[in-house]
């Protein structure tokens, strides 16, 4: 630009080029700022668990308890050891993927309501983040802590009865149930909308929703016992292709199976844009009817 001259250059930024680089950075600087926002919300969960850390154990010690009174089940048939072993293993990986996607249904369901017990539900809701971000940063959490307990309770539950698992193949397990785990989070964003728009009995509705999917899941017993009308219904459970795919590999020792995998891509793909959908649509309703308050 010349002595006097008010003109800028194109490579001032004024130009297509100058524009086009200008909307990048803003793109950039707001991608990061919705990473920063993300990690921010999983610090914030950190920092919540071990604030209640001792309720946290005493609920883990609970929840070995209750899984202990499923895997016995197994030493009351009168079978042979191996037999013994092998239903016992199957009982054991039902009850940890329940208890795994209980974990993920609690964290991301209870959202609002313990953004309403802290006192911090409006200040949540007007933060620079989108939302898509803060739910998936508490789901990211929740996948998190939840895949920490499922070890710990698969050990020391195996441990307390001594069971032997030497085919179990543990990186396609934990490696189909992160697939999984996409599929529960975009369900667990669904329901996570209901204490929005019913403050007093929405987040016990969440575990209506949770207990439904236990029963067409196959959970504890296998889902050909099941009428053939609900048969169909476990097909639309990502839970369904977790156990299957689950015990196939720690109790036989399966690889992945694609058989298992793309149902759950599938589920994931259309579960999490509509859960999205859904929490953004009770959102709206939930500030049209002021139920966007602390409680107290």
């Amino acid at each position: 630009m010349s002595a006097g001259s008010t003109e800028l250059t194109r490579s001032e930024g004024t130009g297509p080029a100058g524009a086009g680089s200008g909307r990048l950075s803003s793109y950039a600087v707001n991608v990061r700022d919705q990473l920063v926002g993300l990690g921010g919300i999983v610090e914030r969960n950190v920092y919540l668990t071990r604030r209640y850390l001792l309720w946290d154990l005493a609920f883990m010690v609970w929840t070995i308890a209750n899984t202990l009174t499923i895997v016995f089940i197994a030493r009351a048939m009168d079978v042979p050891p191996a037999e013994e072993n092998r239903l016992a293993t199957s009982l054991l990986v039902g009850a940890v993927i329940w208890a795994y996607l209980g974990i993920i249904f609690e964290f991301v369901t209870e959202t609002v309501a313990w953004e309403r017990w802290e006192g911090t539900i409006e200040y949540t809701f007007m933060a620079p983040i989108s939302r898509p971000v803060h739910l998936f940063g508490m789901a990211a959490y929740a996948v998190l802590y939840g895949l920490v307990r499922a070890t710990i309770l698969f050990f020391a539950v195996v441990a307390f009865i001594g069971l032997h698992v030497p085919d179990a193949n543990f990186a396609a397990a934990l490696a189909l149930l992160a697939i999984a785990s996409l599929s529960f989070m975009g369900i667990g964003i669904m329901t996570s909308v209901l204490p929005l728009i019913s403050p007093e009995k929405g987040a016990q509705l969440g575990f209506v929703a949770q207990g439904l999917m236990l029963v067409v899941s196959g959970v504890y017993y296998p889902v050909s016992v099941m009428p053939e009308w609900m048969q169909w219904i476990s097909k639309i459970s990502p839970a369904t292709y977790a156990l299957r795919g689950d015990r196939a590999s720690i109790v036989d020792g399966a690889g992945l199976a694609w058989g298992d995998v793309w149902p759950l891509l599938v589920i994931a793909t259309v579960a999490i844009p509509l859960g999205l959908w859904t929490f953004r649509t009770g959102e709206r309703y939930a500030k049209r009817h002021g139920k966007l308050k602390r409680s107290g």
